[in-house]
């Protein structure tokens, strides 16, 4: 089942790090900003390699020229495994559908990444379109940061971003292994009503509908097993997602 997950994605990306010697490689390196505690790559679908990389070592301990995307994307933890790499393949697929403002696209994800000596490395990482010609993802751009805050639980935060009503993030709240994930706006919802907030009045704070806040934290009940607010607001605190 493990191998299932993923699939798309892996099939579509390669385990060739960057090559030193490309032109490509020395722009970027001159380009693309590198702060402290961050690890940043560039993926070209084109020449199904990365073509820069940096910070790698220091976060999950491969040098920056044996890092891969494929290494990337396979390296997460057991228990995020699963509903990392269907977020990976769902995004793809959602993009292949778009022929246009493509690089206005990018999602966020908090995920445990295995560092090359086994530890358990908790990420905030950032994925989003590079470049793109004539409807097609040239190259993608990885931003990843380790989590010093607070602890990450089994239930995985995401979020997804494009052009006004895009309808990405939402597509993929329809689309995902649901039960290991919960939403931006599904926790900006729950967050409120953790607060005390009623549906009607989280409903005029956001500036939606109250069936719009209905359909954000009812699905939420049976995502994970719980039987009123006030359980889902205690599993919540539990996974660390409040």
């Amino acid at each position: 089942m493990r191998e299932s997950f993923g699939k798309y994605t892996r099939e579509r990306v390669s385990d060739i790090p960057f090559d030193v010697n490309d032109p490509v490689y020395s722009t970027y390196k001159e380009k693309v900003p590198h702060f402290f505690g961050q690890a940043v790559y560039i993926y070209s679908f084109e020449k199904q390699r990365m073509v820069y990389a940096s910070g790698w070592e220091d976060l999950l301990g491969y040098k920056d020229k044996e890092i891969t995307l494929l290494k990337i994307v396979s390296s997460s933890s057991k228990r995020h495994f699963n509903f990392s790499n269907e977020l990976n393949d769902k995004a793809l697929q959602f993009l292949k559908t778009k022929k246009e403002d493509l690089d206005k696209y990018s999602f966020t994800i908090e995920v445990e990444k295995i560092h090359k000596n086994g530890e358990v490395i908790p990420l905030f990482s950032r994925v989003g379109v590079y470049k793109s010609f004539k409807g097609n993802i040239l190259e993608v751009i990885g931003i990843s940061e380790k989590i010093h805050t607070r602890k990450l639980g089994n239930v995985m935060q995401y979020a997804a971003y494009g052009p006004e009503k895009n309808g990405f993030e939402d597509t993929l709240n329809e689309q995902l292994f649901n039960e290991l994930g919960i939403s931006r706006k599904e926790k900006e919802a729950l967050v409120l009503a953790s607060k005390g907030f009623a549906f009607k009045e989280i409903a005029s704070k956001l500036g939606v509908s109250q069936s719009a806040i209905e359909k954000r934290i009812i699905p939420l009940y049976k995502r994970f097993n719980v039987k009123s607010l006030p359980h889902l607001i205690s599993f919540a605190y539990d996974n660390y997602i409040l």
